[in-house]
């Protein structure tokens, strides 16, 4: 029988850790794009998103300092990976950069929506339920100023966010069990 999504025994264990992978990731993301962006509009853009996106990681992070779980040990990598996709993004302009905030959050949305489910269907009403869908709302707006920002405008729309969603799929997987 294949594995389930969670681990029946490390559920919210590996909801936290994997979501503190994904908002690690995503910040470096914006990172990277802040640092390699011109356009003032743009900037002012991936600041708000960045702001979330720090907001998010710092409540798994909190998390985890209370032991409720464990960080992976891939951050690392992660940030390396994602301050360099953000980099990338923003040399190939603002097209391309809001094309990977596209793609990226429409696998986090897609990701949070499964944990939401998970977490409803069995009674669990918690704090943490609470933030996910919170956090699920802030990427969808993410999703929203990406395309209002002309991502899907950008030069290999289709090939470059097919690879993006991908790479996101493989780290939520590594992070989930590494």
């Amino acid at each position: 029988m294949p594995k389930p999504y969670f681990n029946d025994n490390n559920k919210i264990k590996e909801i936290l850790m994997v979501n503190h992978a994904g908002e690690f990731g995503a910040q470096r993301i914006y990172q990277g794009q802040l640092a390699f962006t011109k356009n003032h509009n743009d900037i002012s853009t991936i600041q708000h998103m960045l702001e979330q996106e720090l907001e998010h990681l710092n409540y798994f992070e909190n998390e985890i300092k209370n032991g409720q779980s464990k960080p992976t040990f891939l951050l690392p990598l992660w940030s390396v990976l994602g301050y360099v996709l953000g980099a990338l993004s923003a040399i190939a302009g603002t097209k391309t950069s809001m094309l990977v905030t596209e793609s990226v959050e429409e696998v986090i949305v897609n990701h949070y929506q499964e944990q939401i489910e998970y977490l409803e269907n069995s009674g669990n009403q918690s704090q943490l339920l609470i933030k996910i869908k919170q956090f699920k709302q802030e990427e969808a707006e993410h999703i929203e100023i990406a395309i209002k920002n002309d991502s899907k405008n950008a030069e290999l729309y289709s090939a470059l966010s097919k690879m993006v969603k991908t790479m996101c799929n493989m780290a939520i997987y590594l992070s989930k069990r590494l």
